[in-house]
């Protein structure tokens, strides 16, 4: 068993209200060299909240922390990075429409399978 990092990824249409609804999930395990992130978007849920949140541009944001989890070159600078960095980067807390959760840590001998458990768990 391996120790594991994780934070939901939430969806906060008007900051000022502070409502919120889980969109995904970030997983970083350092003993087994994996950052990963799933999201899932309930369209409906989420007009529910704002009917006029920019859909597309929640999209683009999720897809950007997805692409800065993989590490690839369209990550831009964050690609260099190391994942604990990046995990880390992910996580801050920030006042923008896609905030993380608080990080929280378990074990796992399997993090993909857990990112998926956590994605049932959280967010479906």
């Amino acid at each position: 068993m391996n120790v594991f990092e994780y934070a939901a990824l939430r969806v906060v249409p008007r900051v000022e209200r502070g409502e919120s609804m889980n969109v995904g999930v970030i997983v970083y395990c350092q003993a087994r060299d994996f950052l990963g992130c799933r999201v899932h978007i309930d369209t409906a849920r989420l007009h529910a909240l704002d009917a006029g949140l920019d859909l597309d541009g929640v999209r683009a944001a999720l897809a950007a922390v997805e692409c800065t989890c993989e590490g690839g070159p369209q990550s831009g600078q964050a690609a260099d990075e190391p994942m604990g960095v990046r995990f880390r980067w992910l996580t801050a807390p920030r006042s923008t429409v896609i905030q993380s959760g608080p990080v929280h840590a378990g074990l796992t001998a399997d993090p993909a399978a857990e990112l998926d458990r956590l994605l049932d768990a959280l967010v479906r």
